[in-house]
């Protein structure tokens, strides 16, 4: 494991925090297929990203978790900017960065997420054909998620008073008011409107799996990217990857994953149900992340093209 900044070559003057993990036996002089693992809105590479990356690594890859730009230990202001479009461009950025690597095989590289992280590896996959192969876990369509509610219950119009929210933040902010901020999962036990959501609060607000880089809340500025933000616009047309859904089969959110199975045009895409496993639960319980990343691990070895011959060569390749 290597700790790594770098500078995101999307036009916003940002340094990208990350970490890179090695497989077993790793040899600089090789190439290895690279995967790059993409954070919860409102996570950041030490908590879930960085558990599927390392996981991934012993498998016999080349991974990377990153902080998203303007949070955890990447640079840039506002702090806790939550703009899906430059979230989707951090996936690509990251990738720019593996090129780089000389151990890396640049035609070999994938990506996957986690919660909204997988929706915006979703959205680069369309628009980056760099990208050969897709995972998600709990997907989130961020833009869904806000304009439809949890549950899904809520009309796209109805949504209009969080994007007048969202512009009342910055006019106050323009004025010279401090920034105005929104939760991205409940600050308290007792604001979660169901049991699962309790769960998310559990998750980033308690040892469970807190962590000082991530506060849990977004820039109310945020709502007018995200709210008419769809993290599978012209998946239909575009989407054509190989793509491995994970789900859990009594988790909230499945709907989202359910919407990219049906929305994406790819010839190659398979749909795993968790049973018994909820939206958090993928994110750190072990017989559940252990299932989701023994579905992804054939997955990403075949569509990263891992040989018969490397995978003797390094036994950890063949390591399920």
């Amino acid at each position: 494991m290597k700790k790594v900044t770098f500078l995101s070559r999307n036009g916003q003057n940002i340094t990208i925090s990350a970490v890179v993990n090695f497989p077993d036996g790793f040899d600089e002089k090789r190439k290895y297929p690279a995967i790059v693992v993409s954070h919860p809105g409102g996570g950041v590479k030490e908590q879930t990203a960085g558990t599927y990356a390392k996981k991934l690594a012993e498998k016999g890859f080349v991974t990377i978790a990153y902080d998203a730009s303007y949070q955890g230990e990447s640079t840039g202001e506002p702090r806790q900017l939550e703009n899906p479009y430059i979230r989707t461009e951090d996936v690509s950025g990251a990738i720019d960065y593996l090129t780089t690597l000389p151990y890396v095989d640049a035609a070999n590289i994938g990506a996957m997420g986690i919660c909204a992280g997988a929706g915006y590896t979703a959205n680069a996959a369309i628009n980056d054909r760099r990208i050969k192969a897709v995972g998600t876990v709990s997907a989130v369509n961020i833009g869904s998620m806000f304009r439809n509610g949890w549950e899904n219950n809520i009309k796209d119009a109805d949504a209009t008073p969080a994007l007048e929210g969202g512009s009342q933040a910055r006019t106050a902010e323009a004025g010279g008011a401090a920034t105005v901020t929104i939760p991205l999962a409940p600050l308290r036990k007792e604001d979660a409107p169901n049991e699962e959501l309790e769960e998310a609060w559990e998750y980033y607000h308690t040892p469970r799996a807190e962590y000082p880089t991530a506060p849990g809340f977004a820039t109310a500025r945020s709502l007018n990217q995200i709210i008419t933000y769809d993290a599978y616009n012209k998946a239909e047309a575009f989407l054509t990857q190989p793509l491995q859904i994970i789900a859990g089969s009594v988790a909230g959110s499945k709907w989202m994953s359910d919407d990219l199975y049906n929305c994406a045009a790819s010839k190659d895409k398979k749909f795993h149900v968790v049973e018994g496993a909820n939206h958090m639960s993928l994110y750190d319980v072990p017989k559940y992340v252990d299932e989701a990343v023994s579905v992804l691990t054939p997955f990403f070895k075949a569509n990263l093209h891992l040989t018969a011959k490397e995978e003797t060569r390094e036994p950890a390749l063949a390591s399920d």
